[in-house]
């Protein structure tokens, strides 16, 4: 769990994950949203797959890359138990 917190607590690794909500993406496709260096850009997608936020495929020569929903409904069900523990009081 420390490492999805870590993951998004970077506003380029949130804007990937907006992106990939969309559709599945290549690591050059998620490159051409951002001013920043491809290395830049790996860097910030190995973040995200090991708090595993993503996937990835390999096809061919490309990778793609997409969101990981799973995990995701993980850390809302856990969100959401302190809710319910909170109406019982």
């Amino acid at each position: 769990m420390n490492l999805f917190f870590k993951a998004l607590n970077d506003k380029t690794r949130r804007q990937i994950l907006e992106s990939l909500k969309e559709k599945d993406l290549t690591a050059g496709e998620i490159a051409e949203k951002f001013h920043i260096s491809k290395p830049s850009i790996s860097h910030h997608l190995d973040l995200l797959r090991h708090a595993d936020l993503v996937t990835s495929v390999k096809e061919g020569q490309f990778v793609y890359y997409s969101i990981n929903l799973t995990v995701i409904d993980e850390i809302l069900k856990w969100f959401v138990q302190f809710s319910k523990n909170n109406k019982k009081k």
